[in-house]
């Protein structure tokens, strides 16, 4: 029961770290990621929300 805390905790932790999509901080992280890598949906959230 304590592993399965400890392993719901690291996860909790980690996804709380990644930036919201459309935040200043997300759309630096993209502008630095090259543009191969973007997926469909990245590009899209890029375009509508640090473009426009």
């Amino acid at each position: 029961m304590k592993k399965l805390s400890l392993v719901l905790l690291t996860v909790f932790l980690t996804t709380a770290c990644a930036p919201e999509v459309g935040s200043e901080d997300w759309c630096n992280q993209l502008k630095e990621k090259p543009k191969g890598d973007w997926t469909t949906t990245e590009a899209k959230d890029y375009t509508k929300h640090c473009i426009f």
